[in-house]
């Protein structure tokens, strides 16, 4: 967000995140300014809705870079005109996108503007009493600093609060290049383990006497025809069908057919 501010609005912008709190719904409307600029946000497939409230300071500093003036400071507070709520639209499309990328290792959502307030009493998404944690950023846009607020209602979270806990944040941060490092890793060795190949000629039951009896030079009739294929076995699991023959002065198989039953089944 930060670098797409600065290259966006040709200024010094800095996006810094302030505080993380847990405060009631309640609490959190009665800390907001009115005016302001308040964006009701979906986040499927998580249930219920955000907030994402900006300053009225900062937007207007904002609203007025974009239309090529210096972002001046002091500006009095009202509502905003539909165009700069559509300007304002692409700030918050911006902010949202990011919020899903920096969120993607604990859940995947695609956050879309629902609808937009000016007057925090109109933006209800959750009863008073409900708790929401508040993540408050601090956004310094040239000489005008002000606030960017994200409420997030408790029942929100609660599907993915597994994954908020220390152990899987750690584990989840590794970084996409050292992922992809180890996943190629993991492919080489996997290319080179070892696993046992046997071919199946053919199977025949005995009774325990014929066991005992057998010898030097006997003969045992399979129940594989001459023109029949021969089953390949991968560990304990047939994966392709062969036939027979020689390569140089080799006995040898040519594979006929691939079995594809079991590929996805982890047992197989």
């Amino acid at each position: 967000l930060n670098t797409y501010l600065s290259t966006h609005l040709r200024t010094l912008v800095n996006v810094e995140v302030a505080s993380v709190e847990q405060l009631t719904y309640q609490e959190f409307v009665q800390s907001m300014s009115n005016p302001s600029v308040i964006s009701i946000l979906s986040v499927p497939p998580l249930k219920g809705s955000i907030i994402m409230e900006v300053n009225t300071e900062i937007a207007f500093a904002y609203i007025d870079r974009v239309f090529g003036g210096e972002g001046k400071v002091g500006l009095k507070a009202r509502m905003l005109t539909e165009i700069e709520e559509a300007v304002m639209r692409r700030l918050i499309d911006t902010a949202t996108n990011n919020l899903k990328e920096a969120w993607r290792n604990v859940a995947v959502f695609n956050p879309s503007i629902e609808a937009m307030e000016s007057n925090p009493q109109f933006a209800q998404i959750v009863p008073p009493s409900d708790m929401v944690v508040i993540v408050t950023v601090q956004v310094k846009l040239g000489e005008v600093e002000g606030m960017l607020n994200i409420c997030i209602p408790y029942f929100v979270l609660e599907p993915i609060m597994p994954k908020l806990n220390t152990t899987f944040w750690v584990a989840a941060n590794i970084s996409r290049d050292e992922a992809e490092g180890t996943a190629q890793i993991l492919q080489k060795k996997l290319e080179r383990t070892k696993v046992p190949f046997v071919v199946e000629m053919g199977r025949i039951n005995i009774t325990i006497q014929e066991f005992l009896t057998l010898g030097f030079g006997d003969v045992l009739q399979l129940d594989t025809m001459v023109k029949d294929e021969m089953p390949c076995l991968v560990g304990k699991h047939p994966k392709f069908y062969c036939r027979p023959g020689t390569s140089g002065r080799k006995m040898a198989v040519q594979i006929t057919r691939v079995v594809n039953k079991g590929d996805e089944n982890t047992d197989e």
